[in-house]
């Protein structure tokens, strides 16, 4: 059951009924193919280049599939191209970023002068661009023609779609979805006018699984069900010119111009003929709320009136731009209802609160297909061949998923969409929404927060500024630890050179860092060592007091996720996990006796006590014998700093000696102090997420989500060792003879190698630079785009800028030359023999 005939709708019941499943029905309140959802007057431009590369995939596959789609012998999807034009210095470099994305994903693109703008939209002032970014196999879609040619071939498969049928409830039965109950309309709502309609009677349909794509309905549905869909309906103005005397005489009604993009104004455009539409997105933010959208309709629900007035400075920004708009104003004009998500990310995925119910939300044209393939493949097989890690519902934490943090996020989504955003700047509010319990002794340090998750993680500290004037300065090495860093404006924003002092601190004395954040499921009752020893890769049914490096797979063997299991009693683990996404993953997984699964994250806290001088700190204020002998590397003891009671791991994600100290949150303040009093002595500082981050690549420490994901295979990433021979556990079919070797106590905290690897399509590998990237790069091996960066840092160590990339076998040897392109600049690197610092794990185990 599919809940939502609009281009989702249709294109998920197309893509089902291609896989063989025939039993699919498709509901919609609305009439066939206009519903009166988003699709009926979305714009329909396929703008395919986006940071993110799923983004990216989930684009270019529906730009393939509708360019093949035609119905009733005209196409549906017409291959303009996309054209985005600069008229700043920022934005221009800005383009040349995603030309670099668009390496990275294999999308086919070429940055372009002035000159050339002009040529591809004659009405371009020229003079007021500084360059473009086209894509040739961008284009526009007919969303309403799009979704019937795949409903109609959906329906030869024998999927049935019911026009007029408004969803009253959800049913259920055992635990999970059983049914589906709509009224049948009669009246305007039927036809997909505003008006109202009344129900002429009912139909139950009986199903098993039942998936809401009913757009910025979602919510609505979504209670029905009992199931929170986490996205916020915000107006957004589209409008026509009059005919412009530019465009008379040109033909057709839309001419082969690129759709076009004016970020700096917040605008888009396309061509209507001999008019030209105006998209904007400069408008004060207009949500919608549930109650209002059939209240506040025009012509259909997903329209309202529009209001001119918060139009007219969009209109003189693109009459700026194209002077021959000058002469006109709007004609016509809506304020069209779209989705927005508190991240920008579709809703993909099963609810946790009712087994059963999949949402299919918050997808626009631009990536309709590719979600629907996405889903469809899920259903049938069980996995996705896209990672869908960014986009699953399970991602969102309790917090987020409050009605007035979606409402804020979604506002601030609108405003920020056509931004130049770095990848690290955090949205300003609402803020501080989680603080671990050491947060006030930070703030006394002068920490400069970020955000993630909605945790505030500091990444430097104001207090260690005199590092810099006082020991690191002074160093004989100094130009290996700060002077040889080299980073440009963007790399430096949200940087600060205080992360070498703190990684220096770290390197020779010892340094505290904040592991809150770190999601800590507790895992509990008599069958939890045989339920995570099914779960996970390696051997973690070890006696207590043991701690195991790990993965979690899905059904194809690729990375759901990276953990540590701590085995505290014989029937209590706790997991150190990445995620929401890991604690809904292990609940699913979970037998319905002999096994708890608990989140215990915002009851406790931990600090990261790592350096040389770790065990002088921290041993005389311990009853717990943290010699190596009485405390070996990843193994845990149950004791008491002073009055705090605590569990302390022996682990280490920065390389250098120390443990996690866990405790609950009443005393994290007493904790932090007891440790900052006597750390004194030994010249204890604060470290914060940079040097964290510097410290780790050096090492050769993955992070999830970033350096690898679902789309990747355990011996790809290096992490074969981490795989155990001879064990049986969710996804081992998949990895066939591949992975397996040693116990990997070292973890993804080991020695970053990568034993029994085996035979693999392309590997992570580090590459040291002649600068710091950022992030997402492409990297060129022979000219040729042949890779991507993951993860990029200093390393204030080694003395080189690091960063991680994915290249396929023939460019994986140390010592291939290769080079990153950085904003349109190519920057010679070469391929380096990991880990880079302390390969024989001297410093973790002294």
């Amino acid at each position: 059951m599919v809940i939502g005939a609009g281009i989702v709708g249709c294109a998920l019941a197309d893509e089902l009924t291609s896989r063989g499943w025939s039993d699919v029905t498709v509901l919609d309140q609305g009439p066939l193919f206009a519903t009166g959802g988003s699709s009926s007057h979305a714009p329909g431009l396929v703008f395919q280049t986006n940071a993110s590369k799923t983004m990216t995939e989930f684009a270019a596959y529906t730009a393939a599939k509708y360019g093949e789609l035609s119905l009733d012998g005209r196409p549906c999807f017409t291959p303009v191209g996309g054209l985005e034009v600069a008229t700043t210095p920022e934005r221009w470099l800005d383009l040349h970023r995603k030309h670099g994305w668009a390496a990275s994903w294999g999308v086919g693109s070429e940055l372009v002068d002035p000159a050339r703008c002009a040529e591809l939209w004659p009405l371009l002032d020229a003079s007021l661009v500084h360059g473009g970014f086209h894509v040739p196999s961008d284009g526009l879609a007919d969303a309403v023609r799009c979704g019937e040619a795949q409903a109609r071939r959906a329906a030869a498969r024998g999927a049935r779609f019911l026009p007029g049928h408004r969803v009253v409830a959800v049913e259920r039965r055992g635990g999970r979805v059983s049914a589906v109950t709509a009224h049948v309309l009669a009246g305007p709502a039927a036809t997909g006018s505003a008006g109202g309609a009344h129900a002429t009677g009912s139909l139950t349909v009986p199903a098993d699984i039942v998936v809401c794509a009913a757009g910025f309905w979602g919510p609505a549905v979504g209670e029905l069900a009992g199931v929170t869909v986490p996205l916020s309906p915000l107006a957004h103005q589209y409008a026509r010119s009059g005919p412009l005397p530019a465009l008379a005489g040109s033909g057709g009604t839309q001419a082969a111009w690129p759709i076009l993009r004016h970020q700096d104004r917040d605008l888009y455009f396309r061509r209507h003929g001999d008019r030209i539409g105006v998209g904007s997105y400069a408008h004060r933010p207009m949500p919608v709320r549930q109650d209002e959208i059939a209240a506040r309709a025009t012509a259909m629900p997903s329209i309202q009136a529009f209001t001119p007035g918060d139009f007219d400075p969009a209109w003189r920004d693109a009459a700026e731009l194209m002077p021959a708009l000058g002469g006109s104003k709007p004609e016509e004009g809506i304020n069209g209802v779209f989705s927005f998500t508190p991240d920008g990310f579709p809703l993909i995925g099963e609810a946790p609160e009712l087994p059963g119910f999949w949402l299919a939300e918050a997808v626009w044209v631009t990536h309709s297909a590719g979600v629907a393939r996405a889903l469809a493949e899920w259903l049938v097989d069980g996995r996705s061949t896209f990672d869908l890690h960014e986009c699953e519902l399970d991602r969102f934490e309790q917090v987020q998923l409050a009605p007035a943090y979606v409402a804020e996020r979604g506002r601030r989504n609108f405003v920020e969409v056509y931004d130049v955003v770095h990848p690290l700047q955090p949205m300003e509010s609402p803020r501080p929404l989680r603080t671990s319990p050491f947060h006030p002794r930070q703030r006394e340090l002068g920490a400069f927060f970020l955000e993630g998750a909605g945790w505030e993680r500091p990444h430097w500290f104001e207090a260690n500024t005199e590092l810099l004037d006082g020991h690191v300065r002074h160093l004989p090495d100094h130009e290996t630890i700060i002077g040889a860093e080299a980073r440009d404006a963007w790399a430096s924003r949200y940087w600060s050179p205080v992360a070498a002092a703190e990684a220096w601190a770290t390197r020779n004395r010892v340094a505290l860092y904040d592991m809150t954040p770190l999601k800590r499921i507790e895992v509990t009752g008599p069958g939890a060592a045989a339920f995570l020893q099914r779960m996970t890769t390696n051997d973690v049914d070890r006696p207590p007091g043991s701690v195991a490096y790990t993965l979690l797979l899905d059904a194809g063997g690729g990375i759901r996720s990276d953990l540590t299991v701590a085995r505290l009693e014989d029937e209590r683990f706790q997991v150190g996990a990445n995620g929401n996404a890991d604690l809904a993953w292990l609940r699913r997984h979970a037998p319905p006796d002999g096994v708890s699964v608990r989140d215990v994250t915002a009851g406790t806290c931990c600090v990261g006590v790592w350096g040389p001088a770790a065990r002088d700190l921290v041993q005389p204020l311990t009853d717990l014998d943290l010699s190596n002998d009485g405390l070996r590397y990843f193994t845990l003891g149950s004791g008491y700093v002073g009055q705090v009671p605590v569990t302390m791991m022996r682990l280490s994600y920065v390389g250098e000696l120390g443990w996690e100290i866990y405790t609950t949150a009443d005393v994290g303040p007493r904790l932090w102090d007891l440790l900052w009093q006597a750390g004194r002595e030994h010249g204890l500082v604060a470290g914060g997420r940079a040097a964290f981050n510097s410290l780790r690549l050096e090492k050769g420490y993955r992070l999830w989500g970033v350096d690898m994901t679902p789309g990747h295979r355990p011996e790809e990433a290096g992490l074969g060792w981490a795989v155990r021979a001879g064990k049986d556990f969710l996804g081992r079919e998949a990895l066939g003879g591949g992975g397996g070797g040693g116990r990997g106590d070292g973890g993804g905290r080991g020695d970053g190698g990568g034993r029994g690897d085996g035979e693999a399509r392309r590997r992570l590998v580090p590459l040291l630079t002649e600068r710091v990237v950022m992030g997402r790069e492409p990297v060129f091996h022979a000219g040729r785009a042949a890779g991507y960066v993951t993860s990029a840092a200093y390393g204030h160590t080694v003395g080189r800028a690091i960063a991680y990339a994915w290249l396929p076998p023939g460019a994986t040897a140390p010592g291939t030359p290769v080079e990153v392109e950085y904003f349109g600049r190519r920057v010679p690197a070469e391929v380096a023999a990991e880990p880079l610092f302390d390969p024989d794990m001297s410093r973790i185990k002294r």
